[in-house]
């Protein structure tokens, strides 16, 4: 049996031309609840916003400024 999650159908903020990976606010918009980046036909981005905002998450969990994954 596999556990069913619950969609977020919460709306998004707009995304900048330039993404900051220290902008924290703006990428913890874009995770799931267990900490995973939402996917694009959820959020309704463009697939170069997309990489950006994947880009830098990944440079903000490097820096520790967003974990890798949410407490249970």
């Amino acid at each position: 049996m596999t556990k069913k999650v619950k969609v977020q159908k919460t709306k998004r903020p707009e995304v900048p031309a330039f993404v900051d990976y220290k902008d924290v606010e703006l990428l913890r918009g874009y995770l799931s609840v267990f900490g995973r980046i939402v996917p694009r036909y959820y959020t309704g981005v463009s697939l170069k916003q997309q990489k950006q905002l994947a880009l830098a998450i990944k440079r903000a969990r490097e820096m520790a400024l967003i974990p890798y994954t949410r407490k249970y």
